[in-house]
């Protein structure tokens, strides 16, 4: 039971909530909390685990040691060739590996895509946070060798190697956090810079929570068009689905959710995949490694018995042919591609030296993606004035504009100042009608975009600027959020 309110309308009275009316001890703590006059109000758990957040903040363990440390760390070297003995005096300092396993539990219950580590100096080390796609500053590590800080993350993980610092490493890290297993993806990069007299290394943590993974279609903000475009897709008995965007524009959620409408115990689901990020029920995920190449576990694959395929990513001719060719004969694949636009990644596959019958008949839809913030319900304001300058250079009417209810973005502390408070994602639908099949066969040497861009629209197609400017109009967003995550058509 948690103590919730006074009543503003019944003078002393205490309002209580409570998860099992059965528990025979609830006028007994009633009472013991001093209460004259009492209500119960009867809660589901998950609404009770929230509320209890919010009254008693959870404490991260690491930093409160941290804090209280009397550990000096003062380190009187210039020189970035540092010896391991030298090393080992740092690292075996408590306070370190605190503050490391204080960033990654701080991460994931802020819900931190990445975190980024790295030297400002030979004495500092900067740890910083990428929270709705922006990178900010969370922690300074003074008076300590960035190699120290550096050979921590690597001690902690696995697959990593501290005594290399010539070439790029790839690790692995697993933690139990707030009683659910975490993972999170280490990269570690030699850079050089400014920041050092000599070489440093640059650490990038990704957090794979899994509590994150979106099944349900209907919570990735497809709408109109392009939800019923994309279910029309991925519900064919083969063909291939193609999310487009750069890195971080959330096209693996939407590929998994897709795959979730789809798996079921009569199909047989293979996915190929450089690195498995999330386990995925009642799939087969196969994990690429220095053996076997995309195009060559697609090869595998097929005497696998496969239905359904993800591949996670069309990086060449070879792999991109190979997965078109799964999806023409009689496989539902699922893939990725790096344009920024639906149409530019048919020019893509163009380039690649794909054939254009194969294009034409083998994908259902290619959906191009970003991930765009969301306002603070807290603190956004009705935008009561336009800049008319503004508004002319995107070509947008005011009074058209008036006829809706705009926020911006303000800033509070819920939302860290910012003004945002989480994403949400922006799609352009490109669907494989007739019309835009026949237009990508015709196609000689080179595949007319803007043929294709002015036939989808025909179709009922919207661009990414258009449907973020719908969210805008949902105020779920601002005018000026769109703006800066797309481009002009």
């Amino acid at each position: 039971v948690l103590p919730y309110k006074y009543d503003d309308r019944i003078k002393d009275k205490l309002i209580l909530a409570a998860i099992d009316p059965t528990d025979r001890a609830l006028t007994k703590i009633a009472y013991s909390l001093q209460a004259k006059k009492y209500e119960l109000n009867f809660i589901k758990k998950k609404e009770y685990d929230k509320l209890l957040e919010l009254l008693v903040p959870q404490q991260n363990e690491f930093l409160q040691m941290v804090e209280s440390s009397d550990e000096v760390i003062n380190v009187d070297i210039e020189d970035a060739n540092v010896s391991e003995e030298q090393l080992d005096s740092e690292i075996n300092k408590s306070a370190l590996v605190n503050l490391i396993e204080g960033a990654l539990v701080e991460g994931v219950r802020r819900g931190v895509s990445d975190i980024h580590i790295f030297p400002k100096s030979s004495r500092k080390t900067e740890i910083h946070f990428r929270t709705d796609g922006k990178l900010q500053l969370w922690y300074t590590q003074e008076n300590t060798l960035p190699e120290a800080v550096m050979a921590v993350v690597k001690d902690r993980a696995k697959g990593l190697d501290r005594f290399e610092r010539e070439s790029a490493q790839d690790g692995f890290i697993q933690r139990q956090i707030d009683n659910v297993v975490i993972r999170f993806r280490v990269s570690v990069l030699p850079m050089v810079g400014t920041e050092l007299k000599n070489k440093f290394e640059s650490i990038v943590i990704r957090i794979l929570d899994d509590r994150n993974v979106i099944r349900d279609l209907s919570k990735l903000g497809l709408v109109n068009y392009a939800k019923k475009a994309f279910e029309k897709a991925i519900n064919q008995p083969q063909g291939m689905i193609i999310l487009t965007g750069p890195t971080g524009s959330g096209k693996s959620t939407t590929l998994i959710a897709a795959l979730y409408q789809v798996i079921n115990p009569s199909v047989n689901v293979l996915t190929v995949e450089d690195p498995v990020e999330y386990v995925i029920e009642g799939a087969r995920q196969l994990k690429i490694g220095h053996r076997m190449n995309f195009e060559q576990a697609i090869r595998a694959i097929l005497r696998h018995d496969p239905d359904i395929v993800l591949v996670g990513e069309m990086r060449d001719k070879e792999t991109a042919e190979t997965a078109i060719k799964l999806a023409n004969t009689g496989h539902l694949t699922f893939s990725t591609l790096h344009t920024n636009d639906a149409p530019s990644a048919v020019a893509r596959l163009f380039k690649m030296g794909v054939e254009p019958f194969l294009i034409a008949y083998a994908i259902n839809i290619i959906v191009a993606q970003r991930l765009i913030r969301r306002l603070c319900p807290s603190c956004k304001k009705r935008v009561t004035e336009f800049d008319p300058l503004e508004m002319e250079a995107h070509g947008l009417n005011i009074e058209e504009w008036k006829q809706y209810e705009v926020y911006e973005a303000v800033g509070c502390e819920k939302c860290n100042k910012t003004g945002y408070k989480g994403r949400l994602a922006v799609h352009e639908a490109l669907y494989f009608t007739k019309e835009i099949r026949e237009i990508i066969v015709r196609s000689g040497n080179e595949v007319d975009e803007e043929k294709i861009r002015l036939q989808s629209k025909k179709d009922g197609t919207l661009n990414l600027r258009e449907n973020g400017f719908e969210k805008v109009k949902l105020g779920l967003t601002s005018i000026a959020e769109v703006i800066s995550a797309t481009m002009e058509d």
